[in-house]
């Protein structure tokens, strides 16, 4: 194939078929040019990262590709997407590097850095509901804390790229140059406003027939989670058009307690409204549909104490939620 992106022309293949070159030990430059492209997924990226050319970049991982005999990216139309070996060098070199890059900045600079901040990114109801008032006391301690809210998609990338340090995801990332361990069990609840809980009345566990005309809030146009809960509890396919649409399940929750329709929110978001009665529960199954959160960092990263400390506040905190 001839294609062309900004990631320059395909790599591995040729240098794959060319076979290893004669034994000896692995470069240590071009270790750290593959792993500023497995970290960015992107030599263009990685290029303006490390203060070189792209094709100096893409010479460097085709001659590490040759040295090893093996294939470490292939290129997507955007970027590049590593191989399962390249994921295996990355554990095993991101440590290393990371740990001589420091010694390198610290005799350069001759001077003691000044501390960094600890970057976490999450979903933006749980990072403001759960994590920031659980993570409010390190502040006294010194800990400097910069979050990032989004979806689980991009903010894995940024982890992976090192623009954070932790994130807080909603789907269990793959790979073995990431940690990620369990952190909590979110259940996910029907739920309107009691006006509109009357006017529809008892609803049977595998009868959605009485939700049918009922205006539908959700968090994104195709109707994720309401779809989910469907599925699982009604055991069918929801297709339907969402009345409002918030991209901020504290926006949904807003919008239903004020009687706009009838969504499905994760319970903890919603707890206070339903014990004070201003949203109610449509439904209670005996198996609700339940999502994990998982806390995940970088395979190999750098140790750094202020990290330890937000890590290990939120597996406390999370213990409780």
């Amino acid at each position: 194939m001839s294609h062309q992106n900004s990631d320059g022309p395909s790599l591995g293949s040729d240098a794959v078929r060319a076979g290893p070159a004669p034994g000896g030990p692995l470069d240590l430059g071009l270790l750290r040019t593959f792993l500023a492209v497995h970290r960015a997924r992107s030599l263009t990226t990685a290029a303006r990262v490390l203060g070189v050319s792209q094709p100096t970049v893409t010479a460097q991982v085709r001659a590490l590709e040759l040295q090893l005999g093996r294939q470490l990216f292939e290129r997507l139309p955007r970027g590049v997407a590593p191989t399962t070996v390249a994921d295996e060098l990355a554990g095993e070199v991101a440590g290393p590097l990371d740990a001589l890059a420091a010694v390198a900045d610290r005799g350069r600079t001759g001077v003691e850095a000044p501390p960094e901040p600890v970057h976490l990114g999450g979903p933006a109801e749980l990072v403001s509901v759960r994590a920031l008032p659980a993570l409010a006391s390190l502040t006294d301690q010194g800990v400097l804390l910069r979050v990032t809210t989004g979806l689980a998609e991009g903010l894995l990338e940024g982890l992976h790229s090192g623009r954070f340090d932790l994130v807080l995801s909603a789907v269990r990332p793959r790979g073995r140059s990431v940690i990620s361990v369990p952190l909590m069990d979110e259940e996910f609840v029907l739920v309107a406003a009691p006006v509109w809980a009357r006017r529809i009345g008892p609803l049977a566990d595998a009868d959605p027939g009485p939700l049918r005309d009922v205006p539908l809030i959700a968090y994104a146009e195709d109707l994720p989670i309401l779809r989910r809960y469907w599925r699982h509890v009604f055991r069918t396919r929801l297709s339907a058009r969402p009345a409002v649409v918030v991209p901020d399940l504290r926006g949904v929750l807003a919008s239903v307690a004020a009687g706009a329709g009838v969504s499905v929110l994760p319970r903890y978001l919603c707890e206070d409204e339903l014990a004070s009665g201003a949203v109610v529960p449509l439904l209670s199954p005996e198996d609700p549909p339940i999502n994990t959160g998982f806390l995940v960092e970088r395979a190999g990263a750098l140790p750094r104490a202020p990290v330890s400390a937000v890590r290990e506040r939120l597996l406390q905190a999370a213990r409780s939620w």
